[in-house]
């Protein structure tokens, strides 16, 4: 990254200024002010609301904040027995969710429970994740703490159970609980080179984590989803017109139009 930030004008960052704070200045300092924090992105796209799925029926009959997201996105690839774990935990946590599966992850031996529990909906293959993370049910994100569903868990005011598979998610996890304190670990470790399989995280680190979430009587979670929900609130007025990243975007074009005459004349 150091070579690539050398060889480089600048860099546009998928966040903005009110999540990562000093973070954020230092590291634009550390460019000498090329760093243009534009995001999050995601709240770019509109969310059009045709082609509404079974699932979205089924969200629409659930009350505020009951349901848990969980989804790792289209590169983790878990051990059937940690599918299993994670199908057990979902069904004794006792809270309705839906659950994004990658297609060809195999099957599991709590399928048919899974099925008949009527206390969730497994979708195999891709999802609308921003749709359904928006969605008012929706009141936690079990996530592998890549940067693009942090950003889209933060924008639509999400408290996060973080479970990082590889790469820099580890990290991303320790801004999302320590940091940021919208989430919960539910006590994953990356594996290293001499492991075949990450340790196992078994259904009651899982149950524990998701009603650590998804709670609504203690103090310390209430903080958490208020803190959660002023995040994104932060999120959706950095991209409104005059909003933090609003202005980072216009510094950016005044940049490179700069760079432009620079290079002309």
């Amino acid at each position: 990254m150091d070579e690539s930030n050398s060889k480089s004008y600048g860099v546009i960052v998928n966040s903005f200024l009110e999540l990562e704070g000093e973070f954020a200045e230092h590291y634009r300092d550390s460019l000498s002010g090329r760093a243009w924090h534009v995001g999050p992105v995601s709240l770019s796209h509109r969310i059009e609301d045709r082609d509404r799925r079974h699932w979205l029926n089924w969200l629409d009959s659930k009350e505020r904040d009951a349901v848990i997201y969980v989804c790792f996105g289209s590169q983790a690839n878990f051990s059937t027995s940690q599918l299993n774990e994670l199908a057990s935990g979902l069904l004794d946590s006792n809270h309705y969710f839906i659950w994004i599966v990658r297609k060809e992850s195999p099957q599991l031996l709590l399928d048919s429970e899974l099925s008949e529990s009527n206390k969730g909906i497994v979708i195999r293959g891709w999802a609308p994740q921003l749709r359904i993370l928006n969605h008012e049910s929706i009141g936690g994100f079990v996530t592998h703490c890549g940067w693009n569903s942090v950003m889209e868990g933060v924008s639509t005011g999400k408290p996060m159970v973080t479970w990082p598979v590889f790469g820099d998610q580890a990290v991303n996890e320790k801004l999302v609980v320590d940091e940021l304190k919208i989430g919960v670990r539910v006590g994953a470790r990356i594996k290293d080179e001499s492991e075949k399989e990450p340790p196992l995280i078994k259904s009651g680190d899982i149950v524990r984590a998701i009603k650590k979430v998804m709670g609504k009587d203690e103090e310390e979670v209430m903080r958490m989803r208020r803190k959660a929900k002023k995040l994104g609130e932060e999120a959706r007025r950095a991209v409104e017109e005059g909003g933090s990243s609003w202005r980072e975007m216009q510094r950016l074009v005044e940049d490179l139009m700069s760079l432009n005459k620079d290079l002309v004349t």
